[in-house]
């Protein structure tokens, strides 16, 4: 049996990527849009993945994409899909957003677009 080995990024690394005016990178939440009305991570991009399917063609091959969802398992497995149809530039956000807040970073409420 063989496993793929998925890229980790933790939480500080993530907040350095952010704070770092010279790193290309896209970030997108995989949470269901019901967890990600109550927060998220600036800047993250809601894809839902129930709804990731529909949306592959829109992930770049070559940008950096950072997956996260609430403890790292959903995006983890993301990771391990896309890295199955040849992406290498994706990376998990270890621990998700739980980690993410258990180090005190901050955490953005999120609009909800529909009115």
């Amino acid at each position: 049996m063989s496993f793929i080995s998925i890229n980790e990024i933790s939480a500080p690394e993530l907040d350095s990527w952010m704070k770092d005016e010279s790193k290309d990178f896209r970030m997108i939440d995989v949470r269901e849009m019901m967890e990600i009305a109550q927060g998220s991570i600036e800047g993250a991009e809601p894809m839902p993945m129930s709804m990731l399917g529909n949306h592959i063609s829109e992930i770049e091959k070559d940008r950096p994409v950072v997956f996260i969802c609430r403890s790292g398992a959903r995006s983890g497995q993301v990771c391990a899909y896309l890295t199955q149809h040849g992406y290498e530039n994706v990376y998990n956000l270890s621990g998700g957003v739980i980690s993410w807040n258990q180090h005190g970073l901050p955490f953005a409420q999120v609009v909800s677009r529909t009115a």
